[in-house]
Formats: C-alpha cells, structure tokens, sequence
C-alpha cells in the first residue's frame, strides 16, 4: 500500500504541475521509470496504442513500452486489422515480450447488416470471418469486435433478430475451430450511433443464448450501456455469463473515470471480487489536454484501481 500510495503521489504531483516544453518530457519519463511493472495495477486495463501519444510518441512500440512502463497489464489496438501483417506480428510480439495481454481486435463489420437474410450479407460476413482467422494466427488475440448493423424499418424487430441469430451460427461455425470469439457490440443510440439495432445488453443476452456457441459473446460497453439502460452493476451481475469483454469510458463526455457521473471505484470493486482477470479495454478520451492531460488518465486509474 506504501509504494501505491507513492506511486499516486508521484503522478499527481506531475499532472498538477503545469509543466510544457522539455520539462513536461522529463516529468513524464519520470512517471515511466518510477511506476512500472513491480506496481501493477490491479485489474487488467488495457489503453489503446496512441492513447498516451503525447509522451510515448507515434509508434506502438513506443506506445507498449510507455503502457507497460505505467503498470498496466493489458494493451488495446482496436484498428490492428487496418495495419500491415508484419506490423500486426511486430505488435503482439512486443507485447508479450512486455507482459502485456493484448485486448480485442476489430473486424469491422459496420458495412454488413447481420439483420438481412441474404447471400450478399453472407458472403460479406464470411469474408470478416476468415480475415479475423489470419489476425488471430498471426497474433494469438483470440477474440475479436463486431457490429451488426443498422436496424431495417420495414423488417420487423422479431425478424431481424431472428436473422441475426442465423447468421451469427454460421459464423460461429467460421470461427469455432479456431476458437476466435465473436463479441457483438451493443451502441448507445441516443449520441453516437443512431440508427443501429443492437443497442441494449438485453437484447445482446437473448441473441447469445440462442445462437447458443461459446464463441458468441457480448461487450458491456458501461459508457455506452450507462446512457442507453443505466443500473449498470445489476446489468453486468444478469449478463455475466455471456459477456466476454467491459469496456470503459465515464459519461457524460466520455472521458477518463472520475470525470463524469459513473462510480467506477463501486463497479471496479465489483469486477475484483468477481475475480474478473480479463482485459479491460479502455474506450474513451482524455479530459484535458495534451501531456498533462494523458497523465492524468494515469491518476484517475490509480484513483479508482481496487485492491
């Protein structure tokens, strides 16, 4: 408790300093060599690469070593599938040699809508699947983020979820061999992204249980979930079977805990005596800028790590 709490300090002192220019480089270089891996945080957060891009640089392995220099444990690299295949090896190999457990990959599903029942929607998907089969040999990442589309106003919810339910099977029958988790994304369609179908864990949950495959799961996005449903705990407690990712971002703003209205200490607290040891991916912005602003990030983890 002694070295978290210095720990605590030492990030605190150097987000509250206001420092610019060479000065702010030599305070951040001195939270990397004093908060590292011998500090680990307690639950495995996973920042994106280019989360801290203002300390750490452009390049991800930069990036990796300034994220596993802080005491994460895990590292998220949402549009790895966008990166050449060396790149992708390159990145997972770091990562591993650093102790970090790399986080969910996109496939990038949002032009297929899984709600339609046709071939050309079969075949778009089919070919997801097999992209996400080469990632996963290349880098070991075993589950991976899909969207399902936007919701057809002339096709009746039943019969869209219905659809989606048949497509995700054979999906599942793509990817089950391999063992590549498909988790399926409910989006809060009130600010971000009107119009798609998925957008509570409920509906989620029913689709799980009826494509009834372990490698059909869901993602707890909780900034996501807190403006779409709410009661964000008892959510988590009635879907935990099948979720297979949280991610993070407070609301509103969706920036770092601490700055808007959900209690992340309660719900992290929560996670730890579940004894939830997956990656926790980390989805959202800064609330202030620049270098003081993603060392700050660093402070609100630290804040709100149980443990």
């Amino acid at each position: 408790m002694e070295r978290r709490n210095f720990i605590k300090g030492v990030v605190s002192g150097i987000a509250m300093a206001g420092m610019g220019g060479t000065a702010a480089f030599a305070a951040a270089d001195t939270v990397s060599q004093n908060v590292s891996n011998k500090a680990k945080f307690t639950l495995k957060y996973a920042p994106p690469l280019g989360m801290f891009k203002e300390n750490a640089g452009k390049d991800p392995i930069d990036n990796l070593k300034f994220i596993a220099d802080q005491g994460f444990r895990g590292a998220y690299d949402l549009g790895l599938i966008d990166r050449p295949p060396e790149d992708q090896e390159k990145i997972a190999n770091e990562a591993q040699r650093l102790g970090l457990e790399m986080g969910q990959f996109s496939l990038k599903t949002w032009g297929v809508s899984f709600v339609q029942n046709d071939k050309e929607t079969q075949d778009a998907m089919k070919a997801k699947m097999l992209a996400g089969l080469e990632i996963q040999k290349r880098t070991g990442i075993n589950k991976t983020l899909i969207v399902l589309g936007n919701a057809d106003p002339k096709l009746h919810p039943e019969y869209q979820t219905a659809n989606i339910i048949e497509n995700l099977r054979i999906c599942c029958d793509i990817v089950g061999e391999a063992g590549l988790m498909l988790l399926m994304e409910p989006l809060n369609t009130l600010i971000n992204h009107p119009g798609l179908f998925l957008n509570r864990t409920t509906q989620a949950k029913l689709i799980c249980v009826a494509v009834n495959h372990p490698c059909c799961k869901m993602v707890d996005d909780l900034y996501h979930q807190q403006i779409t449903e709410g009661n964000l705990i008892n959510n988590l407690e009635m879907c935990w079977d099948y979720i297979g990712a949280i991610h993070i971002g407070d609301n509103p703003g969706r920036n770092e805990p601490t700055t808007g209205e959900i209690n992340f200490k309660n719900i992290f607290q929560y996670l730890y005596n579940k004894k939830y040891n997956e990656v926790i991916p980390l989805e959202h912005g800064q609330s202030k800028p620049g270098k003081e602003g993603e060392l700050a990030i660093i402070r609100a983890y630290r804040e709100v790590d149980p443990g």
